[in-house]
């Protein structure tokens, strides 16, 4: 049916039925309730967090899953009572993120979504993360559709006959009551008085390069894609539309520009926070329920999106008049807090505010119309302790070391509140990744003397938070794709270029920022020269002291470097272009994995692009992750060993590093 649905789509468009109908022959006036989220990749328990209250900073904890439920189930009561339409979607990556997911590979997903009566959820590139068998098993297990309305999985042996991963999904609404349609034909059994919703989704169109492993999956313009489901919408009758989509804020408000008649979008993929969070210390990321007028000058789409890790939901009213035309949507996110708080983020009991300033700190909360306390749904929470909970707490392992202060991670200099050298974590997690690869043990194996290595920020999952940190909270958290490092020449004026090229990459607001480079052993400035949309490198260089006694010499642009990154920027992922080229024709690279417990090598042939995926050409024997006897994450277990033998004895605490290796200057 999918590959039906689309074809019948891109005739609607070259038919041009994208003119709307007369309207005595349509619905009444109409209001729909969307109640949304995003990227909560499996943080099922709360995430440790803060806030500003007037004076006061607040340690407490946003969101999980049994929160979201709660939070979800009182927006269906107001609905109930108002006997208004509602809508509970989902904007795409609800896998990876967390241990539960390491562990449960997206069954745990399966199981707690499905009891939150989610309607319909866009497909994310990290549904991709493991391999489509079990994408396959998560869509059999799941009690609503994932949307995608622009790729084909004819060709795709686990995916060709799942009807669960679908183009659209249509609901009829007769007030609160609604019943959902899948297919145009079953328009016919409903009553004339139901109100039709028509919901699509969109899935990056790049995907092969964010998601190595999509299998036979196509995939299609978004822009081309959107306007042929709104016309095939059109051409049935349907003129209420919502797309449920994973591309990135940005994208989203260039699809509004680009397409005609989509209503709402609901977002993903960017983590945007909408909204003004800036008096709780949080920032302000773009204007929530933003409204963006359509190429035809006529209609208009309210765009939304929630943040990310299940701290917040979002909830928007639209009206729609009696021809389906978008006339107002309003709405905000609401971060979702606990009720426990502390002055300090170890959040011992020493530190748990006084019973006068936890009353402050409500009082302030319940004044404030972007956050509240909600109370974590008791069945959902109890389900979740009793039969998941447990075998992650078993598998964190040992102790690696302690922290004084949370280190913060954000991808992009700036976001977040944070100044213009960005995340802590990453600069930390790039020397421990250097300095392992230059440790004994492992130069007695690759023969190699790295010179500096790089990073990509979305590949870091979390902060570090302040206390215990064990070896579960690196391995599976912070970084739980099970990436292997690789070590490969560049020259200097390559490293300039991909600096820039991913740096640009992330300058618009709202951009995707997961391929914003750190750099460990090595220092850059980068100085925007046209605002949001261009720049360069104006300082890059290398340490040829030690981490604690560093050495900043100019990076040589004709020179050759030994480089560490990890398998997933290796091989050009991500925007990552100018790695990908280097080894189009010849590579030297070394992937870095254990085999039966011994550190091994496996030389890359070259690199290739077929259907647009990047391939890997090993010279010899393949590194196959797959195998039992094979160990894949050298990027997490370099950072456990170092940070336990090396970093934590050195500096007696996980600080953050002593000099900042970005530099991001931006034009105001």
């Amino acid at each position: 049916m999918k590959k039906v649905v689309w074809l019948g789509a891109v005739v609607a468009l070259l038919m041009g039925c994208s003119e709307r109908p007369d309207p005595s022959v349509v619905p009444e006036p109409f209001e729909l309730i969307i109640a949304h989220i995003n990227d909560t990749h499996s943080a099922f328990d709360p995430v440790p967090a803060s806030f500003r209250a007037n004076e006061l900073t607040v340690y407490n904890e946003f969101g999980g899953h049994p929160r979201l439920l709660e939070q979800a189930n009182a927006y269906r009561a107001i609905a109930t009572e108002e006997n208004t339409a509602l809508l509970f979607l989902h904007g795409g990556d609800a896998w990876q993120g967390s241990a539960y997911f390491k562990i449960n590979e997206g069954r745990m997903n399966a199981d707690i979504l499905s009891r939150m009566n989610i309607d319909a959820m866009a497909l994310g590139n990290h549904e991709f993360d493991l391999t489509n068998a079990h994408l396959n098993e998560f869509l059999n297990r799941i009690n609503f559709p994932l949307l995608a309305a622009n790729i084909d999985t004819s060709r795709d042996p686990d995916l060709k006959d799942q009807e669960n991963l679908r183009p659209f999904t249509l609901f009829a609404f007769d007030g609160y009551h609604k019943q959902r349609v899948d297919d145009f034909t079953e328009l016919q059994h409903v009553p004339e008085h139901y109100q039709i919703v028509g919901v699509f989704g969109l899935a990056l169109d790049d995907m092969p390069n964010i998601s190595p492993h999509v299998g036979e999956v196509e995939f299609f313009d978004v822009v081309t894609s959107a306007q042929a489901m709104v016309d095939e919408f059109h051409a049935h009758g349907v003129y209420n539309i919502v797309a449920v989509t994973h591309l990135g804020h940005s994208v989203d408000v260039a699809i509004a520009e680009q397409v005609n008649g989509i209503d709402v979008i609901v977002g993903g993929h960017s983590h945007t926070l909408l909204g003004d969070f800036t008096d709780l210390g949080l920032g302000h990321a773009g204007d929530y329920a933003q409204w963006i007028q359509n190429p035809n000058g006529i209609d208009a789409t309210c765009i939304v999106q929630a943040g990310e890790y299940a701290q917040a939901m979002g909830k928007v009213r639209v009206h729609f008049a009696s021809d389906g035309r978008l006339t107002n949507c309003a709405g905000q996110n609401v971060l979702l807090s606990n009720d426990d708080f502390y002055q300090s983020s170890s959040r011992h009991a020493d530190s748990r505010m006084t019973e006068s300033q936890s009353q402050r700190v409500l009082d302030f909360i319940h004044g404030h119309p972007a956050i509240q306390v909600t109370h974590e749904h008791a069945d959902l929470r109890a389900h979740i302790d009793a039969v998941y909970k447990p075998a992650v707490e078993q598998a964190y392992g040992q102790v690696v070391g302690m922290l004084p202060d949370t280190l913060v991670h954000v991808r992009r200099p700036g976001d977040s509140d944070s100044d213009q050298h960005g995340s802590q974590v990453a600069p930390l997690i790039a020397l421990a990744q250097f300095e392992w690869a230059n440790s004994p043990a492992v130069q007695d194996v690759t023969g190699i003397h790295v010179d500096f290595s790089l990073l990509g920020a979305g590949g870091i999952r979390q902060n570090l938070a302040e206390g215990e940190l064990r070896e579960g909270d690196i391995t599976l958290e912070l970084l739980p794709f099970s990436n292997f490092l690789s070590i490969l020449p560049l020259t200097g004026a390559e490293v300039k270029a991909l600096l820039e090229e991913t740096i640009i990459a992330t300058l618009p607001p709202g951009s995707h920022a997961g391929k914003f480079p750190y750099g460990g052993n090595l220092r850059f400035t980068f100085e925007e020269t046209e605002r949001h949309r261009d720049g360069e490198i104006t300082q890059l260089e290398v340490n040829r002291g030690t981490w604690q006694e560093p050495d900043w010499q100019p990076l040589d642009l004709d020179a050759r470097y030994q480089v560490l990154m990890n398998s997933y920027s290796a091989t050009g992922n991500d925007g990552w272009t100018t790695v990908f080229r280097s080894q189009q024709q010849r590579s030297e690279r070394l992937d870095l994995a254990y085999m039966n417990g011994q550190l091994t090598t496996y030389p890359v042939a070259r690199l290739s692009q077929q259907d647009n995926r990047l391939v890997i050409h090993y010279a010899d024997e393949a590194l196959q992750c797959d195998l039992a006897t094979v160990q894949c994450n050298t990027d997490a277990l370099a950072v456990v060993e170092f940070l336990r033998d090396t970093y934590m004895p050195a500096r007696g605490a996980i600080l953050p590093i002593p000099y900042p290796v970005v530099t991001l200057k931006r034009l105001e």
